[in-house]
């Protein structure tokens, strides 16, 4: 597997990106899991198969396009409001970005922290460690790169994003991950109540960092990637239950922007597993 991964990053996008609408449609017709979560999904939040035939493919690229993310040469990449990204860190309130599992997420806090870095310091990035251990290593190698810090989803990766936006500094969260048992709470998604992190409200509620909604659009034909960026106005006079409900809301205002780049796979409404955080 390490060989296939290796090999990957070194294709090229066009051509990953090519053999992976084809995976994604593979990978819907043989899973009836799949299939069910998918179309439960894009109907709870309003979609047809307009948006359902783009997805599927969009699926699959997004499996074969990350060890060229992760381990390849650098990657094309468009800006689309660079001045967003610039005036929250001039700020020196620190920077909370928040990505949904959309496009390209592997691709945004790489290309951020590497452009902003060395002015203004690292990105810490919050990230599950992978259950394999041949993959965990491979992948902490890839993340921990110039610009970046990774911390994991524990007690001592949280103090450390804490740290980090005291100093003005940069971190990165996906706030649509379901978290383990006790580190979220039932809050609206596509009207739907679904387990959500309340880590990256806290943050927000604790700290007053500016936050950024980003996301990396994935372009046609192999041509990389557009990294979206919008200041998300918050009012630090709410509750957490409200700014939970409002970053979800945030991220749902993300996805309908390209529904077809979304993982309407993603098991959204799972149930939270047990898992204490030490």
């Amino acid at each position: 597997m390490p060989f296939l991964i290796r090999l990957l990053s070194r294709c090229p996008l066009w051509l990953l990106h090519s053999a992976g609408w084809l995976l994604g449609y593979v990978i819907y017709g043989l899973s009836r899991d799949y299939r069910r979560r998918f179309r439960t999904q894009l109907h709870q939040a309003g979609y047809g198969w307009r948006e359902a035939l783009g997805a599927i493919g969009q699926a699959g690229c997004s499996v074969l396009e990350s060890p060229r993310v992760w381990f390849g040469a650098p990657v094309r990449v468009q800006w689309d409001g660079k001045d967003v990204f610039q005036a929250a860190y001039a700020s020196a309130r620190g920077v909370i970005f928040l990505t949904p599992h959309l496009g390209c997420f592997e691709v945004t806090a790489p290309t951020v922290a590497a452009f902003f870095g060395a002015r203004y310091g690292p990105m810490t990035v919050l990230y599950r460690p992978a259950r394999q251990a041949w993959l965990a290593s491979m992948l902490q190698a890839s993340r921990s790169r110039e610009g970046m810090v990774t911390v994991p989803t524990n007690l001592q990766g949280v103090r450390k994003l804490l740290k980090a936006l005291r100093k003005g500094e940069a971190i990165g969260l996906l706030p649509d991950q379901v978290p383990p048992m006790g580190m979220g709470m039932w809050s609206p998604v596509w009207g739907r109540p679904a387990y959500t992190m309340t880590l990256a409200a806290k943050l927000v509620l604790q700290t007053g960092a500016d936050v950024v909604v980003v996301w990396g659009e994935r372009l046609a034909w192999g041509r990389g990637y557009c990294i979206h960026g919008r200041r998300l106005t918050v009012d630090m006079q709410i509750d957490l239950d409200a700014m939970v409900a409002h970053i979800n809301g945030a991220m749902e205002g993300l996805v309908r922007q390209r529904p077809s780049q979304y993982l309407w796979g993603y098991e959204r409404y799972k149930q939270p597993r047990q898992e204490p955080l030490a």
